[in-house]
């Protein structure tokens, strides 16, 4: 068992250069199954959640050569030997039920793919996912196979092109749909699309693939059938979470961090929040500098929202950053119902913060009339103290490793699974710009060393 030890209280300096976007890279490599032409891609983050979806590809026949060291990797898909996804890959990510878009143009065998998985979050239902598939001409059922569940999906007549409006700008069911509609007979619109930067990214992809493609202003994603592919080199965009997520580690630290490759279209409203509290960045022609410059000021108000608003993945760190400001800010949540688990690990380690189940903001919010804890209210300046800390999803990893760095004595954090998912070589990229940190090894069972 791993774990890290980081002993805090020391400013975070130095360049560290962003890595390819892990929400874009494993969108990509379904979307290249679309074709039988081969596809390479440049940026590729050698994270655990890209593995799962090599994995997965090969499962089905993909032939994949993979430079981890130059971040490059090549893909092909000749022909699919097998449209099953094996149960084994239930729960290991987001990825299977996309595979269901992808492969409904290329096989008239029945798709099964396993149960979605990924942090525990909130509900995550994939409703939105099979409506517009059924409306394009597929066939889903849910069916339970040994101990999990499974989707059973087929296009044994060949999909049709139709106007799909999704009742929310759901990622997931936008890239599915999208996916889909690319083989489909005719023309696809779909309103209320999400309009993510790796979104656009999947739709430049596809459209280097030989898709005719478009997004309109008014959130409609409009696609005509294709029928001849192309061979496709595509460089993976930043990851903006990673470059979010080391911004405010630098700033709450009280440091200076320049991220070459940050890009600054896709951080606005992140930035714009950074200054609003009295963070300083400089945008520069290979990326982005960021830097403390003066005492944080609280009082800040924050919904998180679809693109182009403040991305909920940036709301768990934002928070640690917050305790570092002077006043109370208030926190609204309106993606996911259930995403403030991780805060009472926090106050275990000094925050002051308090969970509502009413909104607080204006914001329209799927939560008004349930009972979840959807608003926080954060009250800095408050010291942090060291803990042993169990890592319970991917973006709270990364804001116990901010609160750890924070406290003066030495942390130990444990279940760092979920940041290998997401972040490529943390604990180098840490060590790089200063922190104390180590990473151990341990016999599985054994409790974590006591803190110093």
């Amino acid at each position: 068992m791993d774990q890290l030890h980081i002993c805090g209280g020391k400013p975070l300096q130095g360049h560290i250069r962003a890595s390819g976007a892990k929400n874009a890279m494993t969108k990509l490599l379904v979307a290249s199954l679309l074709s039988e032409k081969a596809s390479t891609f440049h940026n590729v983050p050698n994270i655990g959640d890209v593995e799962i979806t090599v994995n997965l590809c090969r499962e089905i026949g993909s032939k994949i050569d993979w430079d981890k060291e130059r971040q490059i990797l090549h893909i092909a898909t000749p022909e699919l030997k097998t449209s099953y996804v094996p149960q084994r890959y239930s729960g290991s990510n987001r990825i299977p039920i996309l595979m269901i878009g992808a492969l409904l143009g290329r096989t008239d065998q029945d798709i099964i793919v396993p149960t979605i998985g990924g942090d525990l979050i909130g509900a995550r239902p994939v409703d939105l996912h099979i409506h517009a598939l059924q409306k394009l001409g597929a066939r889903i059922e849910y069916r339970e196979m040994k101990k999990e569940g499974a989707y059973f999906a087929g296009a044994h007549t060949g999909l049709k092109g139709t106007v799909i409006e999704l009742l929310y700008p759901s990622v997931g069911a936008t890239e599915n749909t999208i996916l889909a509609a690319i083989r489909a007979k005719g023309a696809t619109l779909i309103k209320n699309a999400a309009v993510e930067p790796e979104i656009i990214d999947l739709i430049l992809f596809l459209q280097k693939l030989g898709a005719h493609i478009m997004v309109d202003t008014d959130r409609t994603i409009c696609i005509q059938e294709t029928k001849v592919f192309q061979e496709v080199e595509h460089t993976v965009i930043a990851d903006r979470n990673e470059v979010a997520s080391y911004a405010m580690a630098a700033i709450a630290t009280q440091g200076r961090v320049f991220i070459e490759g940050a890009q600054h279209l896709h951080m606005i409203a992140f930035l714009n929040k950074i200054r609003e509290i009295g963070g300083g960045f400089s945008v520069k022609n290979h990326g982005i500098e960021f830097f403390y410059q003066s005492p944080l000021r609280g009082a800040l108000h924050l919904e998180t929202d679809v693109h182009p608003g403040f991305m909920t993945d940036w709301q768990q760190p934002f928070v640690v950053l917050l305790t570092q400001a002077h006043g109370c800010s208030v926190i609204h949540e309106t993606v996911y119902e259930n995403r403030f688990g991780y805060t009472q690990t926090l106050k275990e380690m000094g925050a002051d913060i308090e969970l509502f189940t009413s909104c607080l903001g204006g914001k329209p919010c799927r939560f008004a009339a349930s009972n979840h804890f959807h608003s926080l209210v954060v009250k800095g300046c408050t010291p942090l103290s060291a803990k042993e800390i169990h890592i319970p999803d991917l973006r709270a990893g990364f804001a116990y490793i901010m609160a750890a760095l924070l406290a003066k004595e030495t942390s130990v954090i444990s279940n760092i699974g979920f940041l290998d998912r997401g972040y490529e070589d943390l604990v180098s990229k840490l060590t790089t710009l200063g922190a104390e940190i180590q990473k151990i090894s341990t016999p599985s069972g054994l409790e974590c060393s006591p803190i110093p």
